[in-house]
């Protein structure tokens, strides 16, 4: 295809979705190695204190700040590819200097190298984002948009949860005084696979964007998603969400670590187990935001991610080690599950409530204004982290009786405990706040439940290997008593019909008794 191609038919977008999903594997390969545990691995590695580790972990959401001039730009320009390309290639660029610090004798200026390597990662990733947002909404159709997003975020949490595995294996094997020769070898091989990313980002074709409006002006263009009611009622739904979500889920290894004390590979079998949860029920719920809403989908897994946090406390009163260990991997698969709904309608409805043509400015807007929230949320938690720390709330049921002491409930939530709490509480607000955005093609609550419960009696039937239990799934009781009540007026018109006959019956069978001197008949 040439530069400015624009796919026209079937084949053209095939190819153009393949492209993107090699882009999407590369991409995320090395966004693993550059985030998360392994660069808060690497970072312990270089000796960095916990503001350091704080600072890279808040850098993600502030350099996405960077959309604001980012957003005029690709207005002025028109060309989302070629920025997008130009931004990721000098993003990949960093990491052969992340290899020289993971081999040079480290130190100060090590971890200041750290630092600005992310920030440069972070910006040019924010650009590269602003510019394919926009691009990606043009160029897929709407109705192929959820499963779009969900095959391709399927590809990004397995190659997450292979980097995880594989980096997590290989730093187990080392001795620490080796482990940069390890993490010196991830980069290096990050570096060759950000320039297939890249090179697939410059082949898939591009739509052509329409005229723009007469000057291009930051304010007048985040102005317009601000002033369309329903998508700025989207924003503060997904930025109440944010803030909800992110003031809990940074300490999550604080807490298994510190106040649990489980080991750092516990850890990541923990993350390894939600993962592998989103990636089995992602196709799921990309079915179900085609086949219905993204607000359908985010009414039924936004309640349950904020269930897994608020639940996520009661580790800490488990005094059974195994048993507790056993409840967290069994809460994290539901947190995998719940994530991988709420992680692709949140995508979703931005992309599809965003007007064609005119998607980069909302986009833009839209993270511009979550990411805030997101950035604000861990911070506001560490500062207040010693505060908590410090105190306990203990509620205690007791039954009383002559000689007798029964405690009935005993919970003391203290520490971390307190930060999954108040971010179950303002998920609830967020919740409220989804209640008001609308969306083509939302359904009941009730109904979308329905849907889950036929899909996965669906599931059941084909994977168990018991009959009975197939059968049993199988049985359409709901479609029977369904049919019962609609025909519930016919019924009765045919029971009053069969009494009439057996009454007219009953009387012919006396008058023969009569007839025959009462001797029955047979």
């Amino acid at each position: 295809m040439s530069l400015e191609s624009d796919p026209q038919d079937e084949r053209d977008l095939d190819r153009a979705t393949a492209l993107i999903m090699v882009d999407s594997a590369a991409a995320t390969a090395v966004t693993a190695v550059t985030t998360g545990i392994v660069l808060a691995a690497f970072a312990l590695y270089l000796e960095a204190s916990n503001a350091v580790i704080g600072l890279l972990a808040a850098l993600p959401f502030l350099t996405q700040l960077i959309q604001a001039p980012a957003v005029p730009l690709v207005e002025k320009l028109r060309r989302r590819r070629l920025i997008a390309a130009t931004a990721a290639f000098c993003a990949r660029l960093t990491l052969p200097v992340m290899v020289a610090i993971a081999l040079l004798p480290h130190n100060a200026w090590s971890l200041t190298a750290l630092v600005a390597a992310q920030v440069v990662i972070g910006s040019l990733g924010a650009v590269t984002s602003c510019a394919w947002n926009s691009w990606v909404r043009d160029l897929i159709p709407e109705e192929r948009l959820g499963s779009f997003t969900a095959r391709r975020t399927v590809i990004a949490t397995g190659v997450t949860l292979s980097v995880t595995i594989l980096a997590g294996v290989a730093l187990d094997q080392v001795a620490l005084e080796n482990q940069g020769l390890v993490f010196a070898a991830f980069f290096g091989v990050a570096f060759i696979l950000g320039m297939i990313s890249v090179a697939a980002l410059a082949r898939t074709p591009e739509p052509p964007m329409p005229p723009p409006a007469a000057g291009v002006n930051l304010y007048r263009l985040l102005r317009a998603p601000l002033r369309d009611g329903n998508f700025r009622r989207l924003i503060l739904f997904l930025s109440s969400w944010q803030f909800a979500v992110n003031l809990a889920s940074p300490f999550f290894t604080v807490y298994f670590v510190t106040q649990l004390n489980y080991p750092l590979t516990f850890v990541m079998t923990l993350s390894v187990v939600s993962q592998m949860a989103n990636i089995g029920v992602l196709r799921f719920w990309g079915q179900l935001s085609d086949r219905f809403s993204n607000k359908s989908v985010l009414a039924a897994a936004a309640p349950a991610y904020i269930l897994c946090i608020a639940a996520t406390a009661l580790t800490s009163q488990i005094d059974d080690r195994q048993l507790a260990g056993a409840y967290l991997i069994a809460l994290h698969v539901v947190f995998g599950g719940a994530a991988a709904g709420v992680g692709l309608a949140t995508v979703n409805i931005a992309l599809k409530l965003a007007p064609r043509g005119g998607a980069t400015a909302y986009i833009a807007a839209n993270t511009l204004i979550t990411s805030m929230a997101a950035a604000v949320a861990p911070i506001l938690g560490g500062l207040f982290a010693d505060f908590f720390a410090a105190r306990e709330l203990e509620l205690l049921i007791r039954w009383s009786r002559p000689g007798e002491d029964l405690d009935v409930l005993h919970l003391a939530f203290n520490n971390w405990d307190f930060y999954f709490l108040l971010s179950a509480l303002l998920g609830l607000y967020a919740l409220h706040r989804l209640t008001l955005v609308r969306e083509e093609g939302e359904i009941e609550h009730k109904e979308m439940v329905q849907q889950m419960m036929s899909e996965a009696r669906r599931v059941v039937a084909n994977l168990s290997p018991v009959a009975g239990l197939k059968m049993m799934h199988a049985f359409p009781a709901g479609r029977l008593m369904e049919r019962r009540r609609r025909r519930r007026p016919e019924r009765e018109a045919e029971q009053a019909a069969l009494a009439e006959a057996a009454e007219e019956a009953a009387a012919g069978e006396t008058a023969e008794e009569a007839a025959s001197g009462g001797v029955p008949a047979g």
